[in-house]
């Protein structure tokens, strides 16, 4: 068995593939590198054959699965101790991979980790997917500890240490392969957006912990298949934010935070509409939309944790309130 395997799913990722494939290999050591195809129609699988047959994996999927369902079907098929599941729009550094893979190796209930993931384009600043680590306020909006909504902080340091979190980012998640396909990888109904933060919290319920290290560092371009602003993104975001909280909230909560999140969906949609932005404003009705039909399906899937307690890496207060009416724009500001 192959100890590592970073693993790209790619879909008319072409472009960054040319960009960004050469470092990965370059920078990987002894990891099998893969690339597993989701049914791209930009020639992207002829390019690899054509340029990298002899140094990387090709897994061929016969159709778009999303992030969830694609993943889900190439690491069936891979082999290895821990995987990497790499954006192909990341570009990795010297020395990227063995700060986290030794996390696992000191403490075998680090079931998954992440490193400092920065800006791309802004190099001195924390990229939106993932920044320094995830985290999740009482009312399940995740946020990061170096960027909490639009506000980004620089990379002064200060994120230099290595600690628990709440969520690691997909854009460059490390895993163990055994928890993978033990809580059966991403819930593929979620098709893409928050599917980590849903696997992480999962993960927890079983006991076992989610990490960051600042002691590697990656950049992302972010926005690779989907702009930020993007009313598909929207629905994804807002329609999986609610089953994200009816698949591992206790019940108790679930009673009246549902409620809430739905009312201050309907205020984001409202802003959507006054910025001009009237398909975003849609999605988030249709999300909701999907959200009421599929509810039934979605509470089947809840997994209590085994002391019945609720998970305690949460922030206990409200993002939202803290950031518009408060004004606390950095983590800091939040005393987590």
């Amino acid at each position: 068995m192959t100890e590592i395997a970073v693993v790209i799913l790619n879909y008319n990722g072409k472009h960054f593939l040319q960009q960004f494939l050469p470092g990965v290999i370059t920078h990987s050591g002894t990891a099998k590198i893969v690339v597993a195809d989701n049914a791209s129609s930009d020639g992207s699988v002829t390019f690899l054959k054509e340029n990298f047959q002899n140094q990387i994996e090709i897994i061929q999927l016969e159709t778009n699965r999303g992030y969830c369902g694609g993943y889900n079907r190439a690491l069936k098929q891979i082999s290895a101790s821990y995987y990497i599941l790499l954006n192909s729009d990341v570009e990795v550094t010297p020395g990227w991979i063995e700060p986290v893979i030794e996390l696992f190796r000191q403490d075998v209930n680090i079931a998954a980790a992440q490193p400092k993931i920065l800006s791309y384009h802004t190099r001195d600043e924390f990229e939106y997917a993932g920044a320094a680590g995830g985290f999740i306020d009482s009312l399940g909006y995740p946020f990061c500890r170096g960027r909490i909504f639009q506000t980004f902080e620089k990379d002064l340091g200060q994120y230099n240490d290595t600690r628990p979190v709440f969520w690691a980012t997909g854009a460059c998640l490390f895993i163990r392969s055994e928890v993978f396909h033990q809580h059966q990888g991403f819930d593929e109904d979620f098709f893409a957006h928050m599917e980590e933060i849903d696997l992480c919290w999962r993960i927890q319920h079983t006991g076992q912990t989610i990490y960051y290290t600042g002691q590697s560092k990656v950049y992302h371009v972010g926005g690779g298949t989907l702009a930020k602003s993007n009313p598909q993104k929207t629905y994804f975001n807002f329609r999986n934010g609610l089953s994200l909280l009816i698949k591992n909230l206790p019940t108790q909560q679930l009673v009246w935070k549902i409620p809430v999140r739905l009312v201050l969906d309907w205020v984001a949609a409202f802003k959507f509409l006054l910025g001009g932005s009237a398909a975003d404003s849609r999605a988030v009705l249709k999300a909701h939309g999907s959200f009421v039909k599929h509810l039934a399906r979605d509470y089947a899937k809840r997994k209590a944790p085994p002391s019945g307690k609720p998970i305690e890496t949460t922030y206990k207060g409200s993002l939202l309130v803290g950031y518009y009416l408060q004004n606390k724009k950095y983590f800091r500001d939040f005393r987590i």
